[in-house]
């Protein structure tokens, strides 16, 4: 799921789920460490992925191979050990570590103030005239620990029902 999120950044979902599935083909159904790394950097790219991209990719599976990421654990450890141990891979920041810890580990306490997305539905449903700025967001974050993620969800649900999905 890593693999995918870095695929993911920054593009539109249709070109990046066909990208990412070109990726599944090349490596045989199965993304793992091992087949991201026998893939290699070159023929990542042939597949659509930017020279970042191929490169955070290979630097995910390095760090799985050797430890310095334990996904296995990922379950069992804080979200903050988690965000840590994420945040050191190449091309992954904040937000990727946050989407990860929401929707693949399920955890229902992530506040993702820099999201685009959850700013907008936070500004539509307070009707405020302006955007909401990220630090402004994180601290409105606080009255909902435990929940945050639950809330950034109404948020995003906000914006698809303002645009009739």
């Amino acid at each position: 799921m890593l693999a995918r999120s870095i695929t993911h950044q920054l593009l539109a979902t249709r070109a990046a789920n066909t990208i990412h599935q070109r990726v599944i083909d090349a490596c045989g159904g199965t993304v793992s460490a091992k087949t991201i790394t026998l893939c290699g950097h070159e023929n990542l790219r042939a597949l659509g992925l930017s020279n970042a991209k191929a490169a955070a990719m290979l630097d995910l599976a390095e760090r799985t191979q050797d430890g310095r990421v334990r996904l296995e654990r990922h379950g069992r450890m804080t979200d903050d050990e988690v965000q840590r141990e994420v945040v050191a891979v190449r091309g992954v920041g904040p937000w990727t570590a946050q989407m990860y810890l929401m929707f693949v580990l399920g955890r229902h306490d992530i506040w993702p103030p820099g999201d685009l997305g959850v700013r907008s539905g936070w500004s539509m449903i307070h009707s405020l005239d302006e955007l909401i700025s990220e630090a402004e967001l994180r601290a409105e974050g606080d009255a909902f620990v435990g929940l945050r993620s639950d809330v950034a969800w109404y948020c995003w649900e906000a914006v698809h029902l303002a645009r009739g999905r």
